[in-house]
């Protein structure tokens, strides 16, 4: 799959509807998705990142929040399928950057909507 030019969602992304949307596709999304995305949220708020870097996450997240993407996630199993290659490329990009705390913080997060088995799937992240 070829990535879209996700650097064009930068003005779609804002905390607030980031907060909504991944609260809303959680379960629809699936534990690897979200981690994902909640890393990079949370990396967007460290100091300890590149304003290159935070610009490629506010693409990334923009991308995810936005309505109008390659798939549209409406369609059932592959629509968000896109939305999850952006968010781990560019977590790919950064990886090096994260703060052991940061995946924590998101691991934590994501066991307030999933079960075990299903925060599982985040141990082969970019598998």
């Amino acid at each position: 799959m070829e990535l879209p030019d996700f650097m064009s969602y930068t003005n779609k992304f804002s905390q607030s509807e980031f907060v909504e949307k991944i609260s809303r596709i959680a379960k629809r999304a699936g534990a690897k998705l979200v981690y994902a995305a909640l890393i990079l949220f949370y990396t967007l708020q460290s100091d300890q990142v590149s304003a290159k870097d935070k610009a490629l996450i506010i693409g990334a997240l923009g991308y995810m929040i936005s309505p109008l993407d390659v798939i549209p996630d409406a369609i059932p199993i592959v629509g968000l399928s896109d939305d999850l290659a952006v968010l781990l490329y560019v977590l790919k990009t950064v990886w090096t950057d994260v703060d052991p705390s940061i995946k924590e913080r998101a691991k934590e997060r994501l066991s307030k909507w999933f079960d075990e088995d299903e925060i599982s799937e985040i141990d082969n992240l970019f598998d």
